[in-house]
């Protein structure tokens, strides 16, 4: 009785000794981010370095290699905030070669807003960077996209 009382209390312990450790663990990157869907053409290769990009930064990332313009269409993103890939996180829509740390803060903010987008795509946004640019970077903003179609800078990006 004793050593089944013993073995017992040594297990609560340590289940109590790992549940507060977890709670004092420094919260991580991928800490309560949603999986993001992303639309995209698959031979698309910004895209898919857009989306090693958000990856590296501790997003997960489901793709989907049909094209986007039905998706973007279908979530009410306006055409002219097209780019060449369309995704979804939590409820809003991502579309082009948006910043992994405002697509951060459009979910920490949670505004009343579609999404965000960067139309076009700019040489030297994520995906737009790779070495084939020879260090060009174009400036160019991440706007917030209202549901009724209106939009305002997010953020600019090396603008002076």
């Amino acid at each position: 009785m004793q050593r089944r009382s013993l073995l017992l209390g040594a297990t609560a312990l340590l289940g109590a000794t790992t549940l507060a450790a977890r709670a004092a663990a420094p919260a991580t990157k991928t800490d309560a981010l949603p999986v993001m869907q992303v639309w995209k053409d698959p031979n698309c290769g910004c895209c898919k370095d857009w989306i090693a990009y958000l990856q590296r930064d501790g997003f997960q990332v489901q793709v989907f290699e049909t094209g986007n313009n039905a998706m973007r269409q279908r979530l009410g993103m306006p055409q002219k905030y097209a780019s060449c890939h369309t995704a979804l996180i939590g409820g809003y829509v991502i579309e082009g070669h948006v910043n992994a740390p405002e697509i951060r803060r459009l979910l920490a903010e949670k505004p009343q807003a579609l999404g965000l987008s960067v139309p076009g795509m700019p040489i030297g946004s994520p995906g737009m960077d790779g070495p084939e640019y020879g260090g060009r970077k174009d400036p160019y903003d991440v706007v917030l996209v209202q549901r009724d179609g209106s939009s305002r800078v997010y953020k600019s990006y090396f603008r002076t």
